[in-house]
C-alpha cells in the first residue's frame, strides 16, 4: 500500500516537459514517462516501484522539502 508516501507536483512552464519515473532495485530503469504541455500539472507519488522522478524541460516542482524550478531543455 502506498498511502502516506511522499509525492511531487510538477507544473509545466513550457510545452514538451518530460516526467520520467525510475524503478527501485539494483538496476535503475525507466518505467513510465509523460509529456506535459505548458500549464499542465502532474502529481507523482513515490511507491514500492518508483524511487525517483526525472523532469526534463522548464517546470515548477513542489515537494515536501520545498519548491524548485527546472531549466528549459533548450
Amino acid at each position: 500500500m502506498t498511502h502516506g508516501k511522499d509525492f511531487v507536483a510538477i507544473k509545466a512552464l513550457e510545452d514538451g516537459v518530460s516526467v520520467i519515473g525510475l524503478t527501485r532495485g539494483t538496476d535503475t530503469k525507466f518505467h513510465h514517462s509523460e509529456k506535459l504541455d505548458k500549464g499542465e500539472v502532474m502529481i507523482a507519488q513515490f511507491t514500492d516501484h518508483t524511487s525517483a522522478v526525472k523532469v526534463r524541460g522548464k517546470a515548477s516542482i513542489l515537494t515536501s522539502h520545498g519548491e524548485l524550478e527546472s531549466e528549459s531543455k533548450k
